[in-house]
C-alpha cells in the first residue's frame, strides 16, 4: 500500500471526510448550539434578574402643567429646513384666516412623542425593573420605555411608530429617555399654530428628574435634520394627579363629524 492510500485509509477511518481527487482533508465544524431568543420585558427571568434599585418610581397619574403654551414643543427662536418651513409658512396662514392647517388629530392620527406627552389629560404610569408602561388618556396612546439593558432594534428591520422606540438608563438620579424610529408622516411638533412636521430622523433625548412636591421634570433635547437646524432644548413640568383614572377612549372619524374643525373645508387648510 502506498503512503497517500496509506493516509487515505487512516483519515476515514477516523470519520474525516476526504475530497475528492488530490488528496486534501476537510475538518467538519462543530455546530454551535442556537442562542436563546431575548427575554420579553415582562418575563419572570427578566423581572427577576439583580438591578441596582432606582432613584425613583414613576407609578401613578401625571399630567403637565398646563401653562399657556407650555404644552408646545416649538422654541422661540429657530431654523427650519426649506421643506419644514414651507408647512409652516401655510399654517401661519391657516391661522390667520380663521383655519387650520392638516388637523391630523382631528382625523384621529397619533399625537405622537413629544406631543403626546402635554396633553389636557393625564397619562397613567407603570414602573416596573425592565419597563414603564405609559397610557395616555388622551387616545390611550401607548408608550413604552425599555430599562432592561437592550440596544435599539436594528433600523432595517424595526416598525416605527408615532412614539417611537425609547430604551432608557438610569445615570445618578436622573432617568435618561432615548428615543427614535418614528413614522415621518402625519406627525407634527405643533398643530394648529405653528404645524412644524416631524420627519423619521426625529430623536429625542429625555432627562427625568423628580423636583419634589409631587412633580416632575422633563428636559427634551430633539433634533430632526430633515425639518429644523440643530437643537430644540426645553423642560416640561408634571405633577401627580392621585385622584385620576385612566378610562378606555376611542378615536373614531365618525364621532369627530359634528366638531367643524375636523371636517369644513373652510376651517381645514
Amino acid at each position: 500500500m502506498t503512503r497517500v492510500r496509506q493516509l487515505v485509509v487512516s483519515v476515514v477511518a477516523a470519520g474525516v471526510m476526504v475530497a475528492a481527487g488530490p488528496v486534501s482533508v476537510l475538518a467538519q465544524a462543530p455546530v454551535q448550539p442556537a442562542s436563546p431568543p431575548p427575554l420579553g420585558a415582562l418575563a419572570p427571568a427578566n423581572l427577576a434578574k439583580p438591578r441596582p434599585r432606582p432613584p425613583f418610581d414613576l407609578t401613578g397619574a401625571w399630567q403637565h402643567d398646563g401653562r399657556a403654551n407650555t404644552w408646545r414643543f416649538v422654541p422661540e427662536t429657530f431654523k427650519l429646513t426649506p421643506e419644514a418651513q414651507v408647512h409652516y409658512d401655510r399654517g401661519v396662514q391657516a391661522l390667520k384666516e380663521g383655519g387650520v392647517y392638516r388637523d391630523d388629530i382631528g382625523q384621529c392620527w397619533p399625537a405622537g412623542l413629544p406631543l403626546i406627552m402635554t396633553r389636557v389629560w393625564p397619562i397613567a404610569m407603570v414602573q416596573l425593573p425592565t419597563v414603564i408602561y405609559m397610557v395616555s388618556h388622551f387616545m390611550n396612546s401607548t408608550r413604552i420605555i425599555h430599562l432592561d439593558g437592550r440596544q435599539h432594534t436594528d433600523p432595517d428591520v424595526v416598525v416605527r411608530t408615532f412614539n417611537g422606540e425609547s430604551i432608557g438608563r438610569w445615570e445618578g438620579d436622573t432617568l435618561v429617555i432615548d428615543t427614535k424610529y418614528f413614522p415621518g408622516h402625519h406627525h407634527w411638533l405643533d398643530q394648529g399654530g405653528a404645524s412644524v412636521p416631524a420627519s423619521d430622523e426625529l430623536h429625542i433625548i429625555e432627562r427625568v428628574r423628580m423636583v419634589g412636591d409631587g412633580r416632575m421634570d422633563i428636559e427634551y433635547t430633539m433634533t430632526d435634520p430633515k425639518s429644523w437646524v440643530g437643537e430644540w432644548k426645553m423642560t416640561k413640568t408634571f405633577t401627580r394627579r392621585d385622584e385620576a383614572d385612566i378610562t378606555e377612549v376611542q378615536c373614531l372619524p365618525d364621532l369627530n363629524d359634528r366638531l367643524p374643525a375636523t371636517r369644513s373645508k373652510g376651517l381645514v387648510k
